[in-house]
C-alpha cells in the first residue's frame, strides 16, 4: 500500500535515500515524456475524448487525468512542440530540459533554430531561459509609471495604505496596459490554458525598513531584451514619498522623474553600502601598516598565549575586510561546500563567512582557513565537527 512508502522511506539510510530518490525521478521524467508523445498523438484524434464526453483535451486532462490546470497545460504545450520537434521527448526523458523550459521556448522554436537553442537551454534555471527568449524575441522598454492600489485591496491584505474612491480606474489602466505589453508572451491556446502566462516571478522578499510586501502579488522581474529587463513591485506610502522628494531633489539631473533612473542609483548605492559591510569592499583598500607592540606597565611580560582560564589571549572572531575580500573573490560569491562525489554547492544566497578549522577549535581567520557556506552548509558543518545541539538547529 502507497501508505507504508514514508515508513519505508523513512527506514532507509542516507545513501540508500538519495539513491532511491535519483531513481524515483528518472523514472518520473521518463514516464511524463511518454505521457506528453501520447497526448500529442491524442489531440490529433478529437473524437477519442469526445466519444468520453470531454470538450476539450484540457478537460480531459483536468477531469479524467486529474491534473492540475498548470500540469495539464504544461504537458499540452509541449505536446504541441514536441510534434513538430519530437527530439524535445528524449531531452524531457534525460532532465535536460523541462516542460516549463519548453512551454515558454515553444513560440520561438523553428525548424532553424531549434537545435541551437535547444542546446542553449539545456540544464539551464528558469531566470536563464527567460533570458534566452529575451534575446530570441526582444521587447521595448516599458514606460515608468506610479499606480495607487484601491483602498479595498490594501484592507483586505492588512495594508495600510490609505487612497480615494476614484483610484479604481487607474489600476484598471495599469493592468490594462501590463496585459497589453505581456500578450506576446502569453502562449497560445484553445483547451483552457490561456489564462495561465509565464510571467516569471521573483520570490517574495521583505523590504529593508519597512513591511513586507503582500504574498499574494509578488514582485515581477522580466527580461526584455538581453540588457534590459522590466521590474514591477508594490511599495508602502513611506517609500512613495521618499520617491516623490527624490524627484524633487533629482529634477536637474533626472528632469523627467524617471523613477527607473532613481532606482537604478539609489540600488547602486545600496549595493556599495552592503558590500563594504559583508565583502569588506572599499574604493581604495588601505594597506596594513606594521603595529608596534607596546607593553604597557603592570601588563604580562611572561608572552604567555593563554589567560587564566585557558583561553588563548589577543584571538577574535573579528574577519578583517581585506580578508572578507580575499574569500569572495576567491569563491566568487557561491558556496564553496564541495561534496565528497566533487559536487559544488551552486548556493549564493545567505552566504556566511566560514572557518574550515572550526574557530572554537583554535581555528585562525587568515584567508586559507575562511570559505564562503549557505546557511545549510555552515549548519551542517557545524553538526558534523560538534554533533547536534538545540544552539545550532536554532539557526536565526
Amino acid at each position: 500500500m502507497r501508505t507504508n512508502s514514508l515508513a519505508t522511506a523513512l527506514a532507509l539510510n542516507d545513501d540508500d535515500l538519495l539513491a532511491q530518490i535519483d531513481a524515483l525521478a528518472s523514472a518520473e521524467r521518463g514516464s511524463c515524456a511518454e505521457l506528453v508523445a501520447h497526448l500529442a498523438a491524442l489531440e490529433l484524434r478529437p473524437s477519442a475524448h469526445a466519444a468520453r464526453g470531454y470538450g476539450s483535451l484540457f478537460a480531459y486532462c483536468t477531469e479524467a487525468l486529474h491534473l492540475s490546470e498548470d500540469a495539464a497545460c504544461n504537458r499540452l504545450q509541449a505536446a504541441r512542440v514536441c510534434r513538430n520537434y519530437p527530439v524535445i521527448l528524449d531531452l524531457l526523458a534525460s532532465g535536460s530540459v523541462t516542460l516549463s523550459a519548453i512551454r515558454v521556448l515553444g513560440p520561438h522554436l523553428t525548424p532553424e533554430n531549434h537545435e541551437r537553442v535547444l542546446a542553449r537551454a539545456t540544464h539551464r534555471r528558469r531566470e536563464e531561459i527567460l533570458a534566452l527568449v529575451a534575446e530570441l524575441a526582444p521587447r521595448a522598454d516599458v514606460p515608468a509609471s506610479v499606480r495607487k492600489l484601491p483602498v479595498a485591496s490594501q484592507e483586505r491584505h492588512g495594508g495600510s495604505d490609505t487612497g480615494a474612491a476614484g483610484t479604481l480606474p487607474f489600476l484598471e489602466q495599469a493592468l490594462s496596459n501590463g496585459a497589453a505589453a505581456d500578450a506576446g508572451n502569453a502562449p497560445s491556446s484553445s483547451s483552457g490554458c490561456e489564462g495561465l502566462g509565464e510571467a516569471p516571478l521573483a520570490p517574495p522578499a521583505r523590504s529593508i525598513g519597512g513591511p513586507a510586501p503582500n504574498p499574494g502579488h509578488r514582485p515581477i522581474v522580466q527580461p526584455l531584451s538581453p540588457e534590459r529587463y522590466r521590474v514591477q513591485f508594490t511599495v508602502g506610502k513611506e517609500s512613495y514619498d521618499r520617491l516623490k522628494r527624490m524627484q524633487a531633489l533629482l529634477r536637474r539631473e533626472i528632469p523627467n522623474g524617471d523613477a527607473g533612473l532613481i532606482f537604478e542609483q539609489g540600488l547602486a548605492l545600496l549595493a556599495e553600502k552592503i558590500e563594504r559591510t559583508k565583502m569588506g569592499t572599499a574604493a581604495r583598500p588601505r594597506s596594513r601598516k606594521p603595529v608596534r607592540k607596546v607593553i604597557r606597565p603592570g601588563a604580562d611580560r611572561t608572552g604567555s598565549k593563554t589567560d587564566e582560564t585557558g583561553s588563548p589571549r589577543g584571538r577574535s572572531r573579528h574577519i578583517p575586510n581585506e580578508v572578507k575580500r580575499a574569500v569572495w573573490w576567491r569563491d566568487r560569491g557561491q558556496c564553496g561546500f564541495i561534496s565528497p562525489a566533487g559536487h559544488r554547492c551552486t548556493e549564493r544566497n545567505y552566504l556566511e563567512l566560514h572557518h574550515i578549522h572550526p574557530y572554537a577549535l583554535q581555528g585562525s581567520g587568515a584567508v586559507g582557513n575562511i570559505s564562503l557556506r549557505c546557511r545549510r552548509h555552515n549548519q551542517f558543518e557545524a553538526e558534523r565537527d560538534f554533533g547536534h545541539h538545540d544552539s545550532i538547529r536554532a539557526a536565526p
